[in-house]
């Protein structure tokens, strides 16, 4: 657990960066400091691991304050992550995880070996180890740095902004796969971002804070969208919070519609004759979608012709539904794109192994939504 008891940074210019904060991070969950940039959120930060220290107040660890511990001890034992990644540059991928069991007291050959095991942990293939950073994409960096930062199996993560240097496909990947792990490794996480799409999704609590260090509301992401402290909070999350909460609500039990399937390869005639509404989903020999033809497509190609890649129209088979309802992609949020993305106006939904299994259109969804708050399951 880490508490904050009346912490002030204040420096000697007059300028006060955390103004007063009373905060408990709870042990096994992300806690996600986001606002506006000068709000102080990366200053709470760095204060958990002496790389700034208070002017006033205390910052308890497990209930013993952090200026009780030299700074080098206790960074040891808490992973820390930042937006660039910090790699050492002239050591290998492998190399630069293992540094710090190697600073711990592990030999060389156990330190490599628990490099190799975090390395696949955080899904970075076995050949990227002897790579230097320079050599890696910038999302197989971010990764790189989550593992040097598990390396000592810390119980307590501090992430920096970690992801906002990336673009927004492997920022969203990396977001996937640190709900994945810590869903395995149950740390106790303190995140810091300026993105509140970012903070509503990974966050068990957020921590609002306003310009001048002090902390709006620290809540739920659900009661945050549901109920706002003030102005400043409401604004901060924006006009489109009802919709952000559509992402708390499972998309288990909508009724789905039924969507014609083509598969790939099909002759044309063959395919207009399964069209629905002008539409069909094209799928491949697993039942994977891959994309529309609509009968416009179709009415102009020779008859002779089959259904290829180059024929297929995108839309809302990118905004996969899990039928059951199961995972972070089977949501009403989810399935609500999915519907509007769509050029047919259905979303797809898939079974676990990605096959089609039927469509969701935009009025079940929103029928399930009514449905959500006439039965109190949201305050929306």
């Amino acid at each position: 657990m880490i508490e904050f008891q009346a912490v002030t940074k204040r420096y000697p210019d007059g300028t006060v960066a955390v103004d007063n904060l009373d905060l408990t991070v709870e042990d096994g969950g992300i806690t996600v400091f986001v606002g506006p940039s000068g709000c102080g959120k990366t200053t709470s930060l760095r204060m958990i691991n002496r790389m700034i220290d208070p002017t006033a107040g205390r910052i308890l660890l497990d209930g013993k304050d952090v200026r009780e511990s030299q700074p080098a001890r206790l960074r040891r034992g808490i992973g820390y992550v930042i937006q660039h990644a910090g790699l050492f540059p002239h050591r290998t991928v492998l190399d630069n995880v293992a540094t710090v069991p190697v600073l711990t007291g592990a030999g060389r050959r156990a330190a490599r070996s628990r490099a190799t095991e975090l390395l696949d942990l955080v899904g970075l293939p076995a050949g990227l180890a002897k790579r230097y950073p320079a050599q890696l994409s910038g999302g197989q960096q971010q990764r790189v740095g989550v593992a040097r930062a598990l390396a000592a199996d810390p119980p307590v993560l501090l992430m920096d902004e970690p992801f906002s240097a990336v673009d927004p496909i492997v920022r969203d990947d990396l977001q996937q796969q640190l709900l994945r792990l810590q869903s395995e490794l149950d740390k106790t996480i303190v995140f810091v971002t300026h993105d509140i799409d970012e903070a509503i999704k990974l966050g068990d609590r957020v921590a609002v804070f306003r310009v001048g260090g002090v902390l709006a509301q620290y809540d739920s992401p659900a009661a945050l969208l549901a109920k706002p402290a003030d102005e400043f909070v409401s604004s901060f999350i924006g006009r489109d919070r009802g919709y952000r909460a559509l992402g708390f609500l499972a998309a288990k039990g909508i009724d789905l519609a039924p969507v014609a399937r083509v598969p790939v390869g099909t002759p044309v005639s063959e395919a207009r004759a399964k069209l629905t509404d002008g539409w069909a989903v094209v799928v491949d020999e697993s039942g994977r979608p891959l994309g529309w033809v609509s009968e416009d497509v179709l009415s102009a190609m020779d008859s002779s012709d089959a259904v290829g890649s180059d024929d297929l129209i995108s839309g809302g088979t990118l905004y996969r539904v899990d039928a059951e309802g199961g995972g972070t992609a089977g949501t009403l949020r989810n399935a609500l794109d999915a519907a509007l993305s769509s050029p047919a106006r259905l979303g797809i939904a898939v079974d676990a192994a990605g096959a089609v299994v039927g469509g969701i259109s935009a009025d079940t969804v929103l029928g399930a939504l009514a449905a959500a708050r006439d039965s109190g399951e949201v305050p929306i």
